[in-house]
């Protein structure tokens, strides 16, 4: 009985596919997100074909440019999302990012790179944010959460097969080579969008925006207004501070651990990194099915909570234990992140989605900038106790969330300002 219920829960995500508008854009999607893996396998060859010292300068620089055409961009996408026909942003976007990947195999110098890249993520700030304001209008509310989570674990799950799949293309392909094949998902994935009904993706804003003149400012404030406004989504925000400090602590200090504190190859950081990925994938599945409250207060609290454990000791355990370890790291990092989405789609108007949708990805991003910075001091300060003052910081970060901003009382209503 147990096991065929972890099944039904693990399926449970599918069921949002029922939608036939949402499965074609699931799968363009999908598309689009291995086609991100072949981007950064790409790059990491590109930028090595440039010398070896050099790689790692190009790839924290052009990894630096991606954060900050997200944080500087994607609230007008939010805006813009509210404006037009939402179908045009993500098809024209993918095309335009199909142009930009197809110039990246002739690139002749580094400055090339970082132009490139900045421009890809630009258009990519731009898709993101109207991709998840279009989701609460084409799936049927009962089956929401099963849609972002079902989102959620896909881009979890390819941000552990897709470089592998990639890396697999590189070597059959070469490394330039991969991005024309990186160009041609672009274009399936923005085909699939072209054949979605444009009259689903308009309808959230046609009345409400009809009579306003455009204001991107105004609206950009408005949208951090609305994303802050909400104690519900303030608290969700605030956790996902939280655990980015953790997960920075993860991804920028678990290679230095793993070679230099346990002296293993590169195949060890590989395994744990899975671990971490296979965790955050399962915990997608099924956030939707082990928090059904509307505040989703218990899914947020249980996984900040699991990330500060499980990073704490990390320092001082053996291989298999670390494995153990970041398994259950990366369903923290899923149960404390995956809910900000889905409080957005059920606590703000539909008209208003977008430009909320667009802040909060902006400032997701910003919470990661400032989390770099800290992993980055205690993994090079403190090479055999990074984990340890990681796990205490994110720890007491989540006590001060929980002190400050855990709401009290019922959810309100749809939040319109």
């Amino acid at each position: 009985m147990a096991t065929q219920t972890t099944l039904s829960a693990l399926l449970d995500p599918f069921k949002s596919l029922r939608s036939r508008v949402f499965a074609k854009l699931y799968f363009a999607q999908t598309i689009s997100l291995l086609g991100d893996a072949f981007t950064w396998v790409g790059l990491a060859l590109l930028a090595y074909q440039f010398g070896r010292e050099q790689s790692a300068v190009i790839l924290s620089a052009a990894l630096t440019l991606r954060v900050l055409a997200f944080i500087l961009f994607s609230p007008f996408a939010g805006v813009l999302a509210d404006r037009i026909d939402r179908k045009k942003i993500p098809y024209t976007t993918h095309f335009i990012r199909m142009a930009i990947v197809g110039c990246l195999p002739f690139v002749t110098a580094e400055w090339q790179i970082y132009s490139l890249v900045f421009l890809l993520n630009i258009f990519n700030a731009f898709f993101t944010p109207t991709y998840k304001s279009i989701i609460p209008q084409v799936v049927e509310k009962a089956y929401y959460r099963q849609a972002i989570g079902l989102s959620t674990a896909t881009f979890q799950l390819l941000g552990v097969l897709g470089p592998g799949l990639a890396g697999i293309l590189a070597v059959w392909l070469g490394a330039r080579e991969i991005f024309f094949v990186d160009a041609a998902s672009f274009v399936v994935a923005g085909v699939l969008i072209l054949l979605l009904p444009g009259d689903l993706l308009n309808k959230a804003s046609a009345k409400s925006t009809a009579a306003k003149p455009l204001s991107a400012w105004a609206d950009v404030v408005k949208g951090a207004r609305l994303l802050f406004g909400q104690p519900l989504i303030r608290f969700a925000l605030a956790i996902e501070f939280v655990s980015a400090v953790a997960g920075a602590q993860i991804l920028v200090n678990t290679v230095g651990h793993v070679k230099e504190g346990l002296h293993l190859t590169d195949t060890y950081y590989g395994w744990v990194m899975g671990a971490f990925g296979i965790g955050a994938t399962l915990a997608a599945f099924l956030s939707g099915s082990l928090d059904k409250t509307p505040s989703r207060r218990v899914s947020l609290i249980v996984g900040a909570l699991l990330l500060g454990v499980a990073i704490l000791g990390a320092n001082a355990v053996s291989y298999p234990v670390l494995l153990g370890l970041w398994l259950c790291a990366g369903l923290g990092q899923s149960l404390a992140e995956t809910p900000s989405e889905t409080l957005i789609g059920e606590n703000i108007t539909d008209a208003e989605q977008g430009k909320v949708y667009g802040s909060h990805f902006a400032f997701s991003h910003l919470w990661w900038a400032i989390a770099y910075p800290i992993a980055g001091y205690t993994g090079s300060h403190f090479p055999n106790a990074n984990f340890l003052y990681g796990g205490l910081i994110t720890l007491a970060l989540l006590l001060a969330a929980i002190l400050i901003f855990r709401p009290k009382g019922k959810p309100t209503s749809k939040l319109a300002l």
